[in-house]
């Protein structure tokens, strides 16, 4: 039998699922230990609690469909036609690990690249962004909007850093840039939290040169369903399974945006 999936369900399982990594990033608060990716990458106990949690909910009620989490060895895009769970356990490790409180649990799902539902959690807050195709976007229980800010001298825009920046970093290069146009520049350290942001309109704007599919899978759908723009930075299709991409409120701003920080 073919799974037809009731897109606000499995966001609600997006939830459920995001809340439950929540609360082993909670239990481990304080007494957890660090390990390094790389001299300025971390993974932690809790990162690694958080994931078997999501992955322990999201199998035992969804066995045939795929897993992709930050804290696999390797991973392969979602074959085109097959369902599978895009996973960051804990997005802002780093500030996880320095206590500044700014990181976020983030799930979806996803039919090959199309983007059908997901969720990110602020378990500190306890405040949870959710999406599903074609249903909105959703603040706890309000439905988000992008804001209406359409230039970019009136725009509050963030960005998000790899984990090791150089003086030719084309993150850092356009950073200057943007920042020198815009009303401010913002990098919270968590790719997720800014697009929820942006879908919440607390943002206008956000780009980045290199990112992972599962920091970004759940919110742009959310800046998607909230009725912004999102793209490559290089103008074309937003594509999950690339590093980089360029979203904002309004169509004109993107298009200013894009003038920038695009090739």
């Amino acid at each position: 039998m073919t799974f037809s999936p009731d897109l606000k369900a499995l966001a609600d399982d997006c939830e459920q699922a995001a809340r439950a990594g929540g609360d082993e990033l909670l239990a481990w608060r304080g007494r957890f230990q660090t390990r390094e990716k790389s001299p300025v990458d971390y993974v932690t106990d809790a990162d690694l609690a958080s994931q078997r949690a999501i992955r322990e909910f999201v199998l035992l009620k969804y066995p045939d469909h795929h897993f992709i989490g930050e804290e696999d060895d390797a991973y392969k895009p979602v074959p085109d036609g097959k369902y599978g769970w895009v996973v960051d356990p804990l997005d802002g490790t780093t500030n996880y690990v320095h206590n500044y409180p700014a990181f976020v649990v983030s799930v979806a799902v996803t039919r090959g690249t199309e983007l059908l539902a997901g969720a990110i959690f602020d378990p500190l807050a306890n405040i949870v962004y959710r999406a599903w195709k074609g249903g909105g976007a959703w603040r706890d229980n309000a439905s988000m909007h992008v804001s209406d800010i359409e230039s970019l001298d009136r725009s509050l825009v963030a960005v998000s850093f790899p984990p090791q920046v150089t003086d030719t970093s084309p993150d850092l290069v356009n950073f200057s840039q943007v920042a020198q146009r815009c009303q401010g520049v913002r990098r919270t350290g968590a790719c997720a939290l800014n697009l929820a942001h942006l879908a919440s309109g607390a943002i206008d704007a956000f780009w980045t040169h290199q990112i992972h599919p599962w920091d970004v899978a759940a919110g742009v759908l959310l800046v998607l369903e909230a009725g912004g723009v999102v793209t490559g930075v290089d103008g074309g299709d937003f594509d999950l399974w690339k590093a980089n991409f360029t979203a904002a409120a309004r169509p004109k701003l993107h298009a200013e945006l894009l003038s920038v920080v695009g090739p």
